[in-house]
């Protein structure tokens, strides 16, 4: 029996046993919602990718697919919106930031996605709780941009803004067609830290830092350092 079948096989029955649950239901709804959009999903597939032997138990912990879909949201975008404020509150360094971001999604890989299919294809009832989710998300983030980007006008920061959404999360999004193009898994640890360490370049030179280019003598070792972070986060998400 896998460890998923035997985690949730009972329905969610104590409290450990319900929050393990929740999460393997969250964690197939992430990936279903991403595949197939809201409307292309359901319940009951959910319920099977998530191990439960009785797919009704899904109910005990989300009223309906909306609810769920609302949730698998809230659950991926929340830390982020934390880290965004913190950095807002100054002291944090740039590439400290994106670590963290960074590593939100890669314990949630397909939340990307997930996004661009509802903004491209999902109703707009659904377009609507993601816009109640992102919007605090974009404020935020604007906020933190006029007080650190240097020599882009006011009226440029939404489209650099746009520029580090697609930077950041397109990486994610795109991953089906990155496999595809280039032969290679985007999401396998050693790709995720080199994509980490462009990811932290390329901001640096897009808000104007100096040195954004050049490499130090360590790099490689950093890579190898962050290639086994990135395992590691992905594990400790799955369990």
């Amino acid at each position: 029996m896998s460890r998923r079948t035997a985690t949730a096989g009972n329905g969610g029955n104590g409290a450990g046993e319900g929050r393990a649950t929740r999460d393997l239901i969250l964690d197939a709804a992430e990936q279903h919602f991403a595949a197939r959009g809201f409307a292309g999903v359901s319940l009951r597939a959910i319920a099977t990718d998530a191990g439960l032997k009785n797919p009704a138990s899904l109910y005990t912990h989300f009223r309906n697919k909306r609810a769920l879909y609302e949730s698998v949201l809230a659950r991926g975008l929340d830390p982020i919106s934390r880290v965004i404020a913190l950095s807002g509150r100054g002291g944090q360094a740039p590439s400290l930031f994106l670590d963290r971001v960074f590593d939100c999604l890669i314990a949630h890989p397909h939340l990307p996605r997930l996004i661009q299919r509802a903004a491209l294809d999902d109703g707009a009832h659904l377009r609507t709780a993601l816009t109640a989710q992102l919007r605090p998300l974009y404020g935020t983030g604007m906020r933190v941009l006029a007080g650190t980007t240097r020599g882009w006008p006011r009226a440029d920061l939404p489209h650099v803004a746009a520029g580090l959404y697609q930077l950041i999360f397109g990486y994610f999004a795109n991953a089906t067609l990155l496999a595809a193009v280039a032969h290679g898994d985007p999401l396998s640890p050693a790709a995720l830290a080199r994509q980490r360490r462009f990811l932290k370049r390329a901001v640096a030179q897009l808000l104007g830092a100096n040195g954004a280019g050049k490499r130090g003598a360590n790099d490689l070792t950093a890579d190898a350092a962050a290639a086994q972070g990135a395992a590691d986060i992905r594990t400790r998400a799955r369990e």
